[in-house]
């Protein structure tokens, strides 16, 4: 299982902000210390294209990102001050979400180890989100004639609102999104499914609602291809997030979603999404343990094939 995380993950920050840029070194290191992965399996991606970027963006956003002419309100939005280092991270980003798209359909799962940026519209960024890698990733899985139909399945605790925006006239990209109802974006966009959960659903609610939803995300977008939002944020020790799963919810989330993939055959993306635990190393853990069980979950896969 191919894992693509690159330096320019981390982005300087200002002291005192608050988001926890570290995670994503931190969790490189903590699954290349954890035995089921060794450096080989471990990729740097290219940054994405223009072109790449271009299906899912607007040539005058991306043009501003570029140049740093983004006006004052547009930064404030995105939640990150624009500097170079800034732009190279969110092209490396989206370009780890379209690599693991594309080793993904060679060998089954992939993941990057960031990404699911899905607050980034067609025309702005917001959340902290500067590109929509699962939308660019969705569209050039379909360009370079890859997979015809794609699901996004964004678990995240917030709605891909960006993600549902962009690829709402795309019949063959489905959204679906499994969110908090009363969290962040407060004005929700139309996946192609949504599922609303009140503030402290746990995680009996959360899995009898997923489990539910699965079905009818298959049935309806019969996809090539499955882009998993695999978001830490659910978790009761979140800061951002108001459902209140334990770890153990969200291990159980990740098993259901990634097993029902590989019960149908079918290759999935992973991203990693929203996480901002008060103690960061919670969030790190949530991270590991959706890789881990993804590489179990395909290794058993492609062992039974033999």
């Amino acid at each position: 299982m191919k894992l693509f995380y690159a330096d320019h993950f981390v982005l300087p920050l200002p002291a005192g902000h608050r988001f926890p840029m570290e995670k994503y070194a931190r969790l490189r290191e903590r699954l290349m210390a954890g035995g089921t992965f060794t450096p080989g399996d471990f990729n740097v991606p290219a940054a994405a294209s223009d072109t790449e970027i271009l299906r899912a963006h607007d040539a005058g956003y991306l043009q501003r990102v570029i140049r740093g002419s983004l006006a004052p309100d547009e930064v404030r939005r995105i939640g990150f001050p624009w500097s170079e280092a800034m732009v190279e991270r969110s092209r490396r980003s989206a370009g780890a979400t379209l690599a693991a798209c594309r080793a993904a359909l060679d060998d089954g799962c992939a993941a990057n180890l960031a990404g699911g940026t899905h607050h980034a519209f067609r025309d702005r960024g917001e959340g902290f989100c500067v590109f929509n890698d699962a939308a660019i990733a969705a569209l050039a899985m379909r360009a370079e004639g890859r997979a015809a139909r794609i699901a996004i399945i964004d678990c995240d605790v917030h709605q891909g609102n960006g993600t549902a925006a962009i690829l709402a006239r795309q019949p063959e990209c489905f959204t679906f999104s499994l969110h908090g109802a009363r969290n962040f974006p407060f004005e929700k966009e139309t996946s192609d499914l949504d599922v609303e959960l009140p503030d402290d659903t746990g995680d009996t609610g959360y899995l009898d609602a997923l489990d539910a939803a699965l079905p009818a995300v298959f049935a309806r977008s019969q996809p090539q291809l499955v882009i998993y939002l695999a978001g830490a944020d659910p978790f009761a020790g979140d800061r951002l997030g108001r459902l209140k799963l334990t770890k153990a919810g969200l291990a159980a989330r990740d098993e259901l979603v990634l097993g029902e993939c590989r019960r149908r055959g079918l290759p999935v993306a992973i991203a990693m999404a929203g996480g901002y635990a008060r103690d960061i190393d919670d969030t790190v853990d949530i991270h590991a343990t959706t890789i881990t069980a993804a590489a179990r979950l395909f290794r058993q896969s492609a062992a039974a094939s033999l």
